[in-house]
């Protein structure tokens, strides 16, 4: 296995572009967009620039890493080569499911279709394919070069050799693979979000303020990072979607929403991705500054 696309060139896909890339595999990078694609080839740079710097991998590294991967507009051509194909597209069920469609018909017949959904299920995006068999979840975390975790989640009717293989393949990447079974949220985000939207509920009901929510988890629970601050990094439309996923999945209440991030998402205020969110990233990245509207 020495050809791998990647289909998005967003954070999670030049992240894991990124990755395969470094360990040695030829990448093409795929987006519909030629600006996203040159963004997220120079988020790749800019964070291998910041490994050379911290002398984590030598300049040569650098270059080879950059060199292994190549820039596609066209599915078609980006994935003829492929002997695995990771989606990383928008969270969005009718856009994966068209996504595979594709992917399906222009793959050779061997290849093993991925898909970095973090709740969509496995299940349903095989079954639009001819080869449910092959197709498999492979839920990397952000950061992607840094996180050491991957989620492997099998659908009802992923074969336990493309498991293995895809098990054996994230180790070579230094990750450690986990394998969950194939219900809405798999095990990160079943366990995340509702922890977030009940951090949301709790500023919603004036328990507490942002800071002080965050603070309470970080110093009392050992987060690294407040579960507020947390959302905005992964961006609320996206805990949203996933929230929604879930809630459809179990038709269970208290996988609802809070009212307060629908409102949120309505109004644009997504987290870091629009500059404001629980905090205000107008001046920096990091959550120093919180929005004002929760001063």
């Amino acid at each position: 296995m020495k050809n791998i696309a990647v289909i998005g060139a967003g954070t999670m896909g030049n992240g894991i572009a990124h990755t395969f890339a470094q360990s040695g595999f030829k990448v093409q990078l795929i987006d519909i967009s030629e600006a996203s694609l040159k963004r997220g080839l120079d988020t790749i740079a800019k964070n291998l620039d910041r490994m050379v710097a911290k002398e984590r991998i030598t300049e040569a590294e650098k270059t080879q890493t950059l060199e292994n991967i190549t820039l596609h507009t066209d599915i078609k051509e980006g994935v003829a080569k492929a002997s695995l194909v990771v989606e990383a597209a928008t969270e969005n069920v009718d856009l994966k499911l068209n996504i595979f469609k594709q992917l399906d018909e222009a793959c050779g017949d061997d290849t093993i279709l991925a898909t970095n959904t973090s709740s969509i299920s496995i299940t349903q995006i095989g079954a639009v394919t001819s080869r449910p068999d092959k197709v498999i979840g492979m839920h990397f975390m952000n950061p992607v070069p840094i996180m050491k975790l991957v989620e492997i989640i099998r659908g009802y009717n992923t074969s336990d050799e493309v498991t293995r293989i895809i098990m054996e393949l994230s180790k070579t990447l230094g990750k450690t693979p986990t394998e969950v079974n194939d219900y809405p949220g798999f095990v990160a985000n079943r366990i995340l979000m509702p922890m977030i939207n009940e951090s949301i509920e709790t500023l919603y009901n004036g328990v507490a303020g942002v800071e002080e929510i965050d603070t309470v988890m970080k110093l009392g629970m050992a987060h690294p990072m407040g579960p507020l601050q947390l959302a905005d990094f992964i961006g609320l439309d996206v805990c949203l979607s996933i929230l929604n996923v879930m809630h459809d999945g179990f038709k269970n209440p208290k996988y609802a929403p809070c009212p307060l991030l629908v409102n949120m998402v309505r109004a644009g205020k997504l987290g870091i991705k629009s500059k404001e969110g629980f905090y205000d990233y107008s001046e920096s990245r990091k959550a120093e500054q919180v929005s004002k509207q929760f001063l």
